[in-house]
């Protein structure tokens, strides 16, 4: 579903993420730049004045009507990792990042590993079971 709601909370998502590069070299200005065009390019059909002011910041001597519409790279897309949630009896404990297409057995085996869960796994507590969801998360029966 297409609507301006959608659009603006991805942008705002975007910005967000672009916020949290604190580094100053040059390919992070170089990044922060080209997603700062990007964004104006993006909002230029709902805010055009204030994008065209943005725009002229960015690139001067230029109108943001002369600008191609971004392209998406697809191969930039694809995740090699992703986050799990790590449970304990249905109960959030932490995450972890794992690549992407790793066995279910090394999953489980490294989820016990991790210190939000070993704590516990104490006063006799056993794992009863663990149940895996695919990409989304590692959960620890205990008893």
């Amino acid at each position: 579903r297409h609507s301006f709601n959608t659009a603006i909370s991805s942008v705002m998502e975007l910005m967000n993420a672009l916020a949290k590069i604190e580094t100053t070299d040059v390919l992070s200005r170089s990044v922060r730049q080209e997603v700062l065009q990007n964004v104006a390019l993006l909002l230029s059909p709902i805010v055009p004045h204030i994008c065209q002011a943005l725009w002229t910041e960015l690139n001067p001597n230029s109108h943001i009507l002369d600008a191609s519409w971004p392209i998406a790279d697809k191969a930039a897309m694809v995740q090699d990792e992703v986050e799990l949630v790590l449970q304990v009896n249905g109960k959030l404990r932490g995450s972890m990042v794992l690549p992407k297409q790793m066995p279910k057995e090394s999953i489980e085996q490294l989820a016990i590993a991790q210190p939000c869960i070993t704590k516990f796994l104490v006063d006799g507590q056993t794992v009863r079971k663990i149940i895996v969801v695919p990409n989304k998360l590692v959960n620890i029966v205990i008893g």
